[in-house]
This record gives C-alpha cells, structure tokens and sequence, in this order.
C-alpha cells in the first residue's frame, strides 16, 4: 500500500474509533510567521527565518497540530471532507498531517505537536546531540534537511554530511560542511552513513519514502511527523516541542 494510503487508512481508523467522523468538526489551518513559529532566536540561518518555509497551525478543539511547508494553503471543514483530500498533492499533505498532530494530540496518544520557540530550538539540537553519542557513538550521520543548531552540535562529536532540496543551500559551505542535493546525492549519502537523521518535513514533500526501510537506522526529528511516527510506528527526536 503506499506509504500515504497507509497513513490515511491509519489516521480513519482512530476517527472511526472515536467517531469523529459522524459530525462536522472545524479544523482550520493558517501559515505562521517565523516568530509566531519559533519565537526570536539567537541564530537566524533557520529556514522559517529565510522565508523558505512557513508552518502552517492547525486547530482541533484548541489543540494545535503544527507542520512545515513550503506550499502554505488553508482548510475550514469536517474531518471526513480532510480524509478526502488529494494526497497527491504537497498542500494537501500537510494540510492533513498538521491536523493530525491536533486530533492526536487532542486525544492524548500524541505530545509535541506545537513547534519549540526562543532557546528551544538550541536546547533539543544539544538533546539530539547526546541522545546520538549515547546510542550511536563514532557513527556516520547524514543529516537529512539543513537544520543549523542540528548540524553545529552534531559536527563536533560525529563524521556529518548534509542533505537539502533548498537550491540556495546546496553547493554552500554550513559550518565547515558543504550542504549536497538532496536528489542528486541522496544515494551516496544513504550507502556512506551508519544512520540517517532526517526532518520530518519530508513527509510533506513527499520523500518521506527514500527513507523508510533502507536497511540501516533511520531517525526522524521536528514536530512535523509527531503524528505519523505514532501511526507508523516511526522513531522521532524532539526535545523541546509543546
């Protein structure tokens, strides 16, 4: 089954069992600024700070279920029309994943589901940092998706290198480490590294699926795949989130 046909299958099971479906429950979903989003941060290199992505907030009996995107849209309906949508299609895809952070969350299976702000991001990237020395001492990382605070805490005790679809990223130097495309590289980086750390921003884009059994560990951070790492039973790291 595809990996989106298996989240949503998923996802309509819990809202069968809870029976959400039968009535018309609002969910509305609007794209945040990058200080609404994260608050002021100390470093300024993150991409909601460059414009390259927005996070779109959902709300579910005020409980807020966030996602990155890069193809903000809105959605004001039932939880059945939201089952419906194309997912096909990126908008659609983080439309339905940040409002099932909310329902889970709503539900209490879930927690983390609103983005860290101020030192957050800092703190969860040094989190991070130790969880890995801890578990995965002396390992290759790919990082997949230029987080900064990720990348400066992970490249003092780890062999790091850094994936990212983002064109003004790729071919630049991040802190002594030349960012590769996520596409053309994405092979050599899978076969050099012991594990993968890899944002949950790819389960919007849609390559969510080069990394799911590849044969070797594979990690997921951010608040972005809080619902589907329950649903899919996928690991996640996120230290800070609400």
């Amino acid at each position: 089954m595809d990996f989106y046909e298996r989240l949503r299958a998923r996802m309509k099971s819990i809202i069968d069992e809870h029976k959400l479906d039968q009535t018309e429950v609002a969910i509305s979903s609007n794209a945040l600024t990058a200080e609404e989003a994260i608050g002021i941060t100390e470093r300024q290199d993150f991409p909601l700070n460059k414009g390259k992505e927005v996070m779109l907030n959902a709300v579910f009996k005020d409980v807020s279920g966030q996602a990155f995107t890069d193809q903000p849209s809105v959605f004001n309906g039932s939880i059945s029309q939201l089952m419906g949508l194309d997912l096909s299609q990126n908008n659609n895809r983080a439309l339905l994943i940040a409002a099932s952070n909310a329902i889970l969350c709503q539900l209490g299976l879930i927690g983390g589901t609103v983005h860290c702000k101020n030192e957050g991001p800092e703190s969860c990237a040094r989190e991070i940092s130790r969880h890995l020395q801890a578990h995965y001492s002396g390992a290759k990382i790919g990082l997949v998706g230029l987080q900064p605070s990720i990348l400066d805490q992970l490249r003092s005790s780890f062999s790091v290198r850094v994936l990212d679809l983002n064109p003004d990223s790729i071919g630049r130097e991040r802190q002594g480490i030349v960012v590769e495309d996520g596409e053309k590289d994405l092979e050599d980086v899978i076969e050099w590294a012991d594990l993968l750390l890899v944002t949950g921003s790819t389960s919007v884009n849609g390559t969510i699926v080069n990394y799911i059994d590849i044969g070797k560990p594979v990690i997921f951070f951010g608040v972005t795949i809080a619902a589907i790492a329950y649903l899919l039973d996928l690991p996640r790291l996120c230290f800070s989130a609400s």
